[in-house]
């Protein structure tokens, strides 16, 4: 499908190149309660392994995925985290989405039983921040990413967009 129009010249169309892998160690929500913008959670971020094509290290202790649940189906998703790279340089990152899905199921899912992850849409834009010359990259394109949800752990695979 093309946008293009005989007024304007064709454009390419996006294409995603995987650039890495991230499995997250998760602790259990604290639980802040019903505010008037939903239901606040905060999941702590316990550590991690970061392997794919591009990059490789780790997920530093100490992170936190910041939830805002605004119906039973939806969650607005808001992560801090550092990543130490194999070499030693650390990126700050900030991973913004969404999740959502038919609300059994997401109940299921926060009760911590391993759900399908085709039947949930866990969708993210990260966005990186170092001081390392050898990472700079990161900073210079849009990342996408596909995540899944395990009882102790995240799933999350980065993609960028060429």
């Amino acid at each position: 499908m093309s946008f293009a129009s005989s007024r304007r010249p064709p454009m390419p169309a996006p294409s995603l190149v995987p650039v890495f892998s991230i499995a997250a160690e998760v602790a259990p929500a604290v639980e802040v309660g019903m505010t008037p913008v939903g239901e606040r959670r905060l999941i702590p971020i316990l550590g991690g392994e970061v392997t794919g094509p591009r990059l490789s290290g780790k997920v530093l202790p100490g992170g936190t995925d910041y939830q805002s649940i605004r119906d039973a189906g939806l969650a607005d998703i808001h992560a801090r985290y550092v990543i130490e790279t194999a070499d030693g340089a650390r990126i700050y990152v900030e991973n913004t989405g969404i999740r959502r899905g038919p609300p059994d199921l997401i109940a299921r899912l926060r009760q911590g039983e391993v759900i399908d992850a085709s039947k949930i849409y866990f969708r993210t834009v990260p966005r990186f921040e170092t001081a390392s010359p050898d990472h700079l990259w990161l900073m210079r394109s849009i990342f996408v990413c596909v995540g899944t949800r395990l009882p102790d752990r995240v799933l999350l695979d980065i993609y960028e967009v060429g």
